[in-house]
């Protein structure tokens, strides 16, 4: 090695010790966190699977993080009203717990938004996958999804379907039943699936797509299950066939629940949620929790987590714009 290149690299040496002793002086002077109760604001109501998700993970979070995880229900907008709040929040301990539809579908049916998921929002968690199960009220006369077909063309514009709101996966499987089949069906939508199921079960709307919590009701024989939304049959409902399979075309509307972070919030953080919310999904008792509602755990990072909604998008911005949907 030559005197002159010797000169060279002298210099940049230097240079590079001094920045690596930045860098870690800077890792060492972040304050410790969190230094107070974790804020998790649900965007939908008491009773449905975003609230069951973040209360199952309330118990182990709070142990491991050592503040109380406090949980805040702020339904409306299809999820637009609990993300907002967060994104505005800029404490350091706020976050959303939400489906992925707030990145995949609202951005195509608002023609404006109180912010922009792209920018605002940060992937933390994602926390389960739902499959929804497609149920009448208990009086309806169908035994399956060919005789809802038949019934729907015989009784034109006369069936109603309940979702949990406007843009949300259940409106959007009803949407691709209607696209596929030709039949036609008002669609009610209401502030998340609880409240949908209560209304369906004292006959207030005819049909829903709704999560694995109401196959409880199905099961007493409050309502009946004609099929499941999905690409195979449900483990928690095994002989019932896909909708694909009983001649209602493909509706795939698996429902993905995440967690996100307003945008700034320090990665150190995100990595220490993201690796202490993987933990609390492999438990047995969150996995039979969430198994008992029809949800499957899905520990992944931030970066698989953002790479599956990406590709989510690509599909259901199509069917919001071929069914014009627009909000409530």
């Amino acid at each position: 090695m030559t005197s002159q290149f010797r000169a060279v690299l002298r210099p940049l040496k230097a240079a590079l010790l001094v920045a690596l002793l930045l860098a870690g002086a800077s890792a060492f002077s972040q304050p410790a966190w969190p230094t107070k109760p974790v804020r998790l604001i649900v965007s939908y109501p008491p009773g449905g699977l975003a609230d069951i998700m973040a209360r199952v993970l309330q118990r182990p979070l709070t142990d491991a993080l050592g503040q109380p995880v406090v949980i805040e229900n702020r339904g409306g907008a299809a999820g637009n009203v609990a993300s907002e709040a967060v994104v505005r929040s800029n404490d350091g301990h706020s976050f959303v717990v939400t489906t992925s539809s707030i990145e995949s579908v609202n951005p195509f049916m608002f023609d404006r938004m109180p912010f922009d998921p792209a920018k605002d929002l940060v992937h933390v968690a994602l926390l389960a996958n739902s499959r929804l199960f497609l149920v009448t009220k208990a009086d309806l006369p169908v035994n399956g999804v060919k005789d809802l077909i038949a019934y729907a063309r015989a009784n034109p514009g006369k069936l109603t379907y309940a979702s949990a709101g406007s843009g949300t996966t259940p409106h959007l499987a009803g949407e691709m039943l209607k696209q596929n089949t030709g039949i036609f069906a008002t669609h009610v939508p209401y502030r998340g699936a609880a409240p949908a199921i209560q209304d369906l079960l004292a006959g207030q709307v005819d049909i829903s797509f709704v999560p694995g919590t109401a196959l409880t009701y199905t099961r007493a024989g409050k309502l009946k299950l004609l099929a499941v939304a999905s690409k195979s049959r449900a483990p928690e409902a095994p002989d019932t066939p896909t909708v694909a399979e009983e001649g209602g075309g493909e509706v795939l509307a698996d429902t993905l629940f995440g967690m996100y972070a307003p945008a700034g919030t320090r990665p150190d953080v995100i990595e220490r949620l993201n690796h202490e919310i993987n933990k609390a999904l492999a438990l047995p008792s969150t996995k039979a929790r969430f198994a008992e509602v029809g949800a499957e755990p899905a520990p992944v990072s931030p970066a698989e987590f953002k790479a599956i909604v990406k590709a989510e998008a690509v599909r259901f911005g199509a069917i919001v714009k071929a069914r014009r949907i627009t909000p409530d």
